[in-house]
């Protein structure tokens, strides 16, 4: 398992193939994603690595994460995020990952926030039906109905598909597939729709149900070069 990469949602296009068949694709941009600091064994219990991207204000910076950032020479970040990875998949601290770490045709995982609905009915929440427009209904067209028993269990059960706040939760959509990536400006065109709003972050990994494909650069391709198999450093052959 590969790190994945941190990334932010420019919005929905469009791309042709060669047939003249058009494709809805997502547009998600990768501009300075950095390695900030390693988890492992010997000093926290797992591994894993810290990702950064995005520039933020320095005075919303606090002392303490200004600190985190200069101990590995970083610039401060907007967005931090670990990614659990085996101790063979570990990158240096520093190193910036680049768009091509996924290659077009394979299968990846994008986990973001979805865009808020705030409260919202049950038939728009849950597709519920709604109650019919005839028959002695009146008034509760678009209500959920029923919500429980009688005096057996005398409550409602918890879970229950009722009325409230909708969206604006962690959401993973699997197996998304790469239709392409610009290196250059940073991009990856993902197939189809992704959680999240336009400027929104999302976080892009490789596929945990489907099998990666071969020639994936690893433990991961940087800016400047690409990270050769079995842990060679980048611009070399293992």
């Amino acid at each position: 398992m590969r790190t994945g990469l941190i990334a932010r949602k420019l919005g929905m296009s469009r791309v042709f193939t060669e047939t003249g068949e058009h494709v809805p694709v997502t547009v998600l941009h990768v501009e300075g994603c950095q390695v900030v600091a390693q988890r492992t064994m010997e000093t926290d219990g797992y591994t894993a690595l810290q990702l950064g991207a995005g520039t933020p204000k320095v005075k919303n910076v606090t002392k303490p994460m200004r600190g985190h950032f200069a101990k590995a020479k970083v610039e401060p970040k907007r967005r931090l995020v670990e990614f659990r990875v085996p101790p063979e998949a570990l990158v240096e601290v520093g190193a910036e990952l680049a768009a091509n770490h996924f290659t077009a045709g394979q299968k990846v995982d994008v986990t973001a926030t979805s865009i808020g609905k705030g409260f919202a009915g049950a038939m728009k929440r849950y597709n519920f039906a709604g109650l019919e427009a005839s028959h002695g209904v009146s008034v509760s067209h678009r209500s959920h109905g029923s919500t429980g028993n009688r005096q057996d269990p005398g409550r409602t059960f918890k879970g229950k598909k009722m009325a409230g706040h909708m969206g604006d939760r962690r959401v993973t959509t699997q197996n998304i597939q790469v239709v392409s990536t610009d290196v250059e400006r940073g991009l990856i065109l993902v197939r189809g729709s992704v959680p999240g709003a336009p400027g929104g972050w999302v976080l892009v990994r490789d596929a945990v149900k489907r099998p990666a494909p071969e020639g994936l650069p690893f433990p991961a391709a940087l800016k400047g070069g690409t990270a050769a198999p079995d842990g060679a450093p980048a611009g070399q052959e293992g």
